[in-house]
């Protein structure tokens, strides 16, 4: 319970039953498909299990913001529909990041090819777990358009929602490539960091959720424009959040290896800044340490160069000026004040993510 009395407990348990309930579904569609069909089903409801909900949180108050539901199941499953967009983000996201976990357990990837390796199966294990998880993002992506679709409001409310999941859905993958360019290049200043930061989580974390519910809600040009002067801030804040989450971050707690990042060599806005403001020598060290092997005595080591060049600082500082102008423009945007309540309480928490 939160201090405005909405039970974000119950809500995500909503989120999760409509999952589940539509996972029901595909299974008995795929039943004939047999065992292999079963396992993929399996993974499907591993990924979608769990996770604190933003973007279905964001969207059911996205449209609260605007109007009061008509149908509250139906827009739970609309809500719904984010998360598996963002599930298949993560299927994608662990495989080109070569991650080993997510959220604790093995990423999709990695447990189809140990699968392989165990049942003594034909060729490279690494290639089948590869296209599983290929295959398994394809299907939840298809399926978070489908959920939305279907999610029970009527096709002529639901049709400006699709129209902003399809720009949605553009941005993330289109952003998602140039996140995997520039490792590639293994440089990025500020500014293109902040670029991949934008159209491969900001926008899709936060902003097109609340523009997905507030178009479900009938919301027109000036209020997507104000609910974007919200929304958009704070999904930056919010993934600069989890970069210092990927550098700083208790494993506990973010199911991810000890600097995990920095193994990955993510060029994220917290790299681009160290290497600005690290002596030569320690930019240098930092630089060529990123996508290898690290130890914990390693991973220390780049931690320190990171907080000593002021990153750390530097994002805090950026976090706060971002997450201030997010509130400030939900305050003064003429939205429902219940929602505008719970719409600040998320943004605290988005942002405020203990690392």
């Amino acid at each position: 319970m939160t201090g405005s009395g909405w039970d974000g407990a119950g809500f995500r348990d909503q989120v999760q039953a409509a999952l589940d309930d539509f996972l029901d579904e595909q299974t008995a569609r795929l039943a004939p498909l047999g065992d292999d069909a079963g396992r993929l089903l399996a993974e499907a409801r591993g990924v979608i299990s769990g996770g604190k909900r933003f973007r279905a949180a964001f969207c059911w108050w996205g449209h609260h913001a605007i109007a009061a539901p008509s149908d509250e199941k139906a827009l739970v499953r609309a809500c719904a529909a984010l998360e598996l967009l963002h599930a298949s983000a993560l299927v994608h996201d662990d495989l080109m990041d070569a991650s080993d976990t997510r959220r604790g357990r093995p990423a999709t990837h990695r447990g189809f090819a140990t699968a392989h390796q165990r049942s003594r199966w034909r060729g490279d294990p690494e290639q089948y777990g590869a296209a599983a998880a290929i295959l398994l993002g394809d299907l939840l992506l298809s399926w978070s358009e489908e959920l939305l679709r279907r999610c029970g409001l009527p096709l002529e409310q639901v049709a400006p929602a699709l129209a902003v999941f399809d720009q949605c859905r553009t941005e993330v993958i289109a952003g998602q490539f140039l996140d995997v360019s520039v490792q590639a290049r293994g440089h990025a200043d500020v500014e293109t960091a902040m670029t991949v930061l934008r159209y491969k989580s900001a926008k899709y974390s936060i902003e097109r959720p609340i523009h997905v519910g507030a178009a479900l809600a009938g919301a027109g040009p000036q209020a997507l424009a104000r609910l974007s002067a919200f929304g958009l801030p704070l999904g930056e804040a919010f993934q600069l959040r989890d970069d210092l989450l990927g550098v700083f971050g208790d494993p506990a707690t973010t199911g991810k290896p000890a600097g995990d990042d920095l193994v990955e060599g993510k060029r994220t806005v917290l790299v681009a800044l160290a290497l600005d403001g690290a002596s030569e020598a320690d930019a240098a060290l930092l630089d060529g340490s990123l996508g290898t092997p690290l130890d914990e005595d390693e991973v220390a080591v780049l931690r320190r160069i990171i907080v000593d060049s002021g990153a750390q600082e530097q994002v805090e500082a950026v976090i706060a000026q971002l997450a201030e102008l997010a509130v400030g423009s939900l305050r003064s945007g003429s939205f429902d004040p219940a929602a505008t309540q719970v719409l600040e309480e998320l943004a605290s928490a988005a942002t405020q993510r203990v690392v």
